[in-house]
């Protein structure tokens, strides 16, 4: 499964790619970490493009369909312990061919949490004190670091 972002000129970028899961007719992907920056930079409104293939060993891989979301959908359907979100994943071209076709699966989101990453700044501004020293010897006595002989050898034989 292949996650976009739409940018500011309607354009989509490709935001994640999942692991691929073979010989499996309903995969599960492996839980994975973005930064709200990486995946909607920072706009939970932002509109999110999945795209779901199976996997061929030859490279062509077989289009299956795909769906959209935002982040806040995502994050409110699964806001609950035990709550999740569900897509139909839709062909455009099954859909257009076929008279019957309602979907080519259906993808279910079982969590989605945001977890606050504190930075450096953060810290600081928290009232983080920090001690800081640096020394450099220049002594000559320590000999040429190129020499195994060295004090400061910097070969790695």
């Amino acid at each position: 499964m292949e996650i976009y972002k739409t940018n500011g000129d309607q354009s989509d970028q490709l935001v994640w790619r999942t692991e691929v899961v073979k010989n499996n007719l309903n995969p599960s992907w492996e839980p994975f970490r973005l930064s709200l920056h990486s995946l909607c930079s920072c706009d939970v409104h932002r509109p999110l493009k999945f795209l779901v293939y199976d996997y061929d060993s030859s490279g062509k891989h077989d289009f299956i369909g795909e769906f959209t979301s935002t982040f806040q959908e995502m994050q409110e359907g699964t806001a609950n312990p035990g709550q999740e979100m569900q897509w139909d994943c839709i062909n455009p071209k099954y859909r257009d061919k076929k008279k019957n076709y309602k979907s080519s699966g259906t993808v279910v989101l079982a969590q989605c949490t945001v977890e606050k990453v504190h930075t450096f700044l953060d810290y600081i501004m928290g009232g983080c004190q920090i001690s800081f020293t640096v020394a450099i010897d220049f002594t000559a006595s320590n000999g040429d670091p190129r020499s195994s002989q060295s004090l400061h050898c910097l070969s790695h034989d």
